[in-house]
C-alpha cells in the first residue's frame, strides 16, 4: 500500500519562500499519497496565492485573521485524516527521501510520536532543531544565547541543545526530549491524543509542549540528524519583529510557569528573567 501522509504548512507573509517550499514537494514525495494543505493566517504580501498554482495536490485554507502557529497546524490537521502528518515551515524545502526516511525511522520505534529531522541554516550550519527539557537555566544556555556562543562545549549548553555527534553509531536517530516545529513528522493518532497544540501558544514553544505533553502519555520523540532539511530561520517573524519578540517570551512564560517553575519563587525569578530578556531584544530591534 502507498504510504498517505499530509504535509501542513502554516503561512504568514513568507513570500516566495512558499513558492519554493511548494515546489519542493513533488519531486520528495514521488512514492507517496500526499495532500498539502496550507493554513494562511491573513498575510498581506499575496503569498497565499502560491498555493492556487500546484492542483489538487495543494489546498489552501485562510484564515481570517493571525489565529498563530499552534492554532493553524490543528485547523489544518481538521481537514484530513491520513496517518502521518509533517509538519513544515514555509521556509523551508524537502529533499528526496526525507519523508521515506523519517516514515521508516517511525516505523522502527512505535512508540514514538514524533520524529525530527537534522536541520540546516542557508550556510549549511546545523541549526540545533532537538532540544533537552528547557530548565530555569535554559535562558543563558539556550540556542542563541551568548553563554552558548561562549561556551558551546559546556554541560548545559549541551544538554539544551543536542549535538548531532551524541548519536550512537549502532542507531540511526536518537530520543530527545523535543524537536523543532519548523519540520517534524508526526503519528496522526498521537496528535489527535494529546489533542493537538495547545492554541494558548500563539507564536513559538507550542512543539516544546507538545512533546512533554506526549512523552507524558508514555510516547517518545526523536531525533534523525542523519536526514537533513534546509531551514530559512525567521521569515514570517521577521515581517513583524516587535510582535514575534513578544510573543516569543509571552509563550515562554507560559511554558515556564506551566513545567518548570514549580514553586512562588521560581516563578518570580522565571517572570523577571523573561521580562528582562524581553525588554533587551525590544531595544537592541529600535522599538
Amino acid at each position: 500500500m502507498t504510504p498517505a501522509c499530509t504535509i501542513i504548512i502554516v503561512n504568514y507573509n513568507a513570500g516566495d519562500h512558499l513558492a519554493r517550499c511548494l515546489a519542493s514537494l513533488a519531486p520528495a514525495l514521488t512514492d507517496w499519497t500526499w495532500q498539502a494543505i496550507v493554513v494562511d493566517n491573513a498575510s498581506q504580501d499575496g503569498s497565499a496565492n502560491h498555493a492556487l498554482t500546484h492542483g489538487d495536490r495543494v489546498r489552501l485554507v485562510r484564515s481570517e485573521t493571525n489565529i498563530g502557529f499552534g492554532a493553524g497546524v490543528n485547523l489544518g490537521a481538521a481537514q484530513t485524516r491520513d496517518p502521518l502528518i509533517l509538519l513544515l515551515n514555509p521556509d523551508a524545502e524537502l529533499e528526496a527521501g526525507t519523508v521515506t526516511a523519517l516514515a521508516a525511522e517511525l516505523d522502527r520505534h512505535q512508540e514514538c510520536a514524533i520524529i525530527g529531522p537534522g536541520i540546516l541554516n542557508d550556510d549549511g550550519s546545523v541549526q540545533g532543531s532537538a532540544r533537552g527539557d528547557p530548565t530555569l537555566l535554559t535562558g543563558l544556555f539556550g540556542r542563541t544565547t551568548g553563554l552558548t556562543r561562549l561556551f558551546p562545549g559546556s554541560r548545559l549548553a549541551r544538554r539544551n541543545i543536542v549535538s548531532a555527534d551524541l548519536v550512537p553509531a549502532s542507531d540511526r536517530s536518537l530520543e530527545v526530549d523535543w524537536v523543532s516545529g519548523a519540520c517534524m513528522l508526526l503519528r496522526r493518532d498521537a496528535f489527535d491524543d494529546a489533542g493537538g497544540f495547545d492554541p494558548a501558544y500563539f507564536l513559538y514553544w507550542e512543539d516544546a509542549d507538545l512533546c512533554r505533553r506526549l512523552r507524558l502519555r508514555g510516547r517518545t520523540i526523536r531525533y534523525y540528524p542523519g536526514v537533513r532539511v534546509r531551514h530559512t530561520v525567521g521569515v514570517s517573524s521577521g515581517t513583524a519583529r516587535p510582535a514575534s519578540i513578544r510573543h516569543f517570551h509571552e509563550s515562554a512564560l507560559r511554558y515556564y510557569t506551566r513545567h518548570v517553575a514549580r514553586t512562588a519563587p521560581e516563578r518570580w525569578f522565571a517572570t523577571a528573567l523573561l521580562r528582562t530578556r524581553e525588554r533587551v531584544k525590544l531595544w537592541t530591534a529600535g522599538t
